[in-house]
């Protein structure tokens, strides 16, 4: 987490203890600094991809044209390639964007790019839509 125990110096410490307790502090200054501007993500990275919660991969669809945050990929595509659902648990921000659907519904994009799964990864760490159809793209932060 963001908010580590850190020692503050006390009366009577050693110069030693005292110089290791203010190092301490700045460190605590400096990963509050960090959280800060860290923002909530929908979605985790593994292996340099970003993954759902249950670990299955993300995709891009090169056809959503360039950050205008709109999803070409509607009917059966969609059943194919299911949206990754928007849930109000995490708010959107600069890196993150929600997205409404032809239909209605809210997708996840990042970076203007709305993602995806795909129906034929059957497990955590599966990638096998990256290159399909040359269109489909692992998503990286």
């Amino acid at each position: 987490g963001c908010f580590p125990a850190y020692a503050v110096p006390h009366e009577g410490d050693s110069m030693k203890n005292r110089a290791s307790s203010i190092a301490l502090a700045a460190a605590f200054a400096a990963l509050l600094a960090g959280c800060a501007t860290m923002a909530p993500s929908p979605a985790k990275t593994v292996d340099g991809a970003l993954v759902n919660d249950a670990g299955m991969t993300l995709y891009t669809f090169d056809r959503d044209v360039g950050g205008s945050g709109k999803s070409v990929c509607n009917g059966p595509c969609a059943v194919n390639w299911p949206p990754f659902r928007a849930t109000t648990d995490t708010p959107p921000n600069a890196a993150w964007q929600i997205v409404t659907r032809d239909d209605g519904s809210k997708q996840w994009a990042y970076q203007g790019k709305p993602l995806y799964t795909w129906l034929k990864d059957t497990k955590p760490g599966d990638r096998t839509g990256d290159g399909v159809n040359n269109a489909w793209r692992v998503a990286r932060p």
